[in-house]
C-alpha cells in the first residue's frame, strides 16, 4: 500500500461505533415525561455529541428538578437497561474496527458517555482493539473542547496530526477538528453539513484500511 496509514484511530461511540442515540433520546423523554414536561425532537437533537453533565444541565434549566449528577446516572441506568447485553454496532463499524486491529493500528474511544457503557463495547469488539478509553467523567472540558481527542491521542502515544477521529455528532467533530486530528464525519441522526469535517462518510459499511490510508493522503496537513 503506497499511501499511509494513520498513526491511530479514535473512535466517537454513541451513534458511531454503535446504534445508541434512540436510547438516550428515549431516557430523556422518559425522565421528562415523568416529571410532566415536554422534551421535544429539537431538544433530543441538541443534546446528541454533548458531555452529559453539560446536558444535564440543560435538562435542569428546562425543569427537571434533580441535580445534575442524579440526571446523568439515571439516564446512564436506563440506557445500559435498553442496551442490555446486546452491541447494535453501527453498519460496517465492528469490521472495519477489526481490519484496523488486524493492520496493526492502535484504536481508541472517545465518549461522553461513562466508562462502564464504553467499556461494554469494547468487549464485544476483537480483542484488545479498543482497549484504550477516555470517558466523559474522565475529562474537565467535555467535547466540543478539543481536551478529549488531545487525552485519546496522548494515551495512545501519537501526534494527533497523524491520527484519524470518526464522529457523527457537530460537537464531536468540532472537538476532534480542533485537536489536530483529520476528521471524518459519518452522519447519523443529526445533519453534519456545517461541522468542520475533513470529509463526509455516508456509512461505514464497506469501508476498509486502504479507504483510510487513501482518506490520509488526501487530507492530512500539507497534502496536495
Amino acid at each position: 500500500m503506497n499511501a499511509p496509514l494513520p498513526a491511530a484511530v479514535l473512535w466517537d461511540m454513541d451513534g458511531t461505533l454503535i446504534d445508541s442515540e434512540r436510547y438516550w433520546i428515549a431516557a430523556e423523554e422518559r425522565l421528562f415525561r415523568d416529571h410532566g414536561l415536554h422534551w421535544g425532537e429539537d431538544d433530543a437533537f441538541r443534546m446528541v455529541g454533548l458531555g452529559l453533565w453539560d446536558a444535564a444541565e440543560y435538562m435542569r434549566a428546562r425543569g427537571i428538578p434533580m441535580p445534575a449528577d442524579d440526571i446523568v446516572w439515571l439516564l446512564v441506568d436506563r440506557v445500559a437497561a435498553d442496551l442490555g447485553d446486546l452491541v447494535p454496532w453501527r453498519p460496517g463499524a465492528r469490521e472495519l474496527v477489526a481490519a484496523i486491529h488486524e493492520a496493526g493500528i492502535p484504536q481508541a474511544i472517545v465518549t461522553m458517555s461513562v466508562r462502564r457503557l464504553a467499556e461494554a463495547v469494547a468487549q464485544e469488539a476483537p480483542h484488545g482493539a479498543l482497549s484504550t478509553i477516555v470517558a466523559g467523567e474522565e475529562v474537565s472540558e467535555p467535547k466540543p473542547h478539543p481536551e478529549p481527542y488531545l487525552r485519546g491521542a496522548q494515551a495512545l502515544g501519537v501526534e494527533p496530526a497523524r491520527a484519524l477521529a470518526f464522529e457523527d455528532s457537530v460537537p464531536g467533530v468540532t472537538s476532534a477538528h480542533a485537536a489536530g486530528l483529520i476528521t471524518i464525519g459519518v452522519p447519523n441522526i443529526v445533519p453534519l453539513d456545517a461541522a468542520p469535517a475533513h470529509e463526509l462518510w455516508q456509512t461505514l459499511d464497506g469501508r476498509t484500511v486502504a479507504d483510510l490510508a487513501h482518506a490520509v493522503a488526501r487530507l492530512r496537513p500539507g497534502a496536495a
